[in-house]
């Protein structure tokens, strides 16, 4: 009986709770207002297609575009590029932030080196990078580069700087070495704000792409974007800024994913 009642109140409240439209995918509905509004506008003839294509339009050119194959085929092509770029400046933020973190007189050799490559903007130096390195694959790589690598720099000198030094002497009271002490207690300590630089290099790699995919490329979603500009197919333009996004939301999930296993030590502030 008790079970029963129990059972019975908690029925009461939950048909006495508000109505909310987050119960009923409310997050989704804005979305997909946008859209039927955005094909209602093109059918209409609202939204001319030179200016806009009609979601429907955009669907079909992105299936065509897979099935034909010259989707997948340039989208490896950037992912290749992306992925040198980030392995070099990646691996360069990392030497770096370790180098000046670690050390004092490593901090006064390179971190002013660092601050002055903060504020030049990558793009900005597109120009420079065409005149070094020519027109082909090797300045797109150089610009993406040279854009991830103060983010994973700064956060990992930030994060080896910021770590706690009763942890250090409790490390030191253990007779752990120097190089002991690195490794079990300032780099775990560094990881998350490491984590937070790697995701921000992520996020730039893409758009720096978006950027190094004009300078005269012959494959990839840019050289896609440009011969769509030319034919005035805004259908083809939205599919690749489609990807663009979706390269960011996968990069985001990626590091969230190695967040979760690196990081399962940290304790959460935030209710599940």
């Amino acid at each position: 009986m008790a079970s029963l009642a129990i059972e019975h109140s908690h029925g009461a409240e939950r048909s006495r709770r508000p109505f909310s439209l987050s119960r009923f995918g409310g997050r989704w509905l804005s979305p997909v207002l946008l859209l039927f509004l955005w094909e209602l506008g093109s059918r209409s003839g609202l939204i001319p297609e030179r200016t806009l294509a009609a979601p429907s339009a955009v669907i079909g050119t992105l299936i065509d575009m897979v099935i034909s194959g010259e989707l997948p085929s340039n989208l490896l092509v950037s992912f290749a590029r992306v992925a040198a770029g980030l392995l070099i400046g990646v691996g360069l933020g990392l030497a770096l932030g370790l180098v000046a973190g670690l050390s004092r007189a490593g901090e006064l050799a390179v971190d002013p080196l660092m601050q002055i490559k903060r504020t030049i903007p990558a793009l900005a130096l597109t120009p420079l990078f065409i005149v070094w390195f020519g027109i082909g694959e090797t300045p797109k790589v150089a610009l993406i580069a040279f854009a991830t690598i103060f983010p994973v720099y700064l956060n990992l000198y930030s994060g080896i700087r910021g770590v706690d030094l009763r942890l250090l002497d409790a490390a030191k009271s253990f007779g752990l070495s120097r190089a002991e002490q690195i490794w079990h207690v300032v780099l775990p300590s560094a990881l998350p704000s490491l984590l937070v630089g790697l995701r921000y290099a992520l996020s730039v790699s893409i758009l720096v792409l978006v950027v190094a995919e004009q300078i005269n490329a012959s494959a990839g979603l840019g050289y896609l974007i440009n011969n769509a500009r030319d034919f005035m197919r805004t259908d083809i333009i939205v599919v690749c800024l489609m990807v663009y996004a979706i390269l960011g939301l996968g990069a985001d999930w990626l590091v969230r994913a190695i967040e979760a296993r690196a990081l399962i030590w940290r304790p959460s502030i935030v209710e599940q």
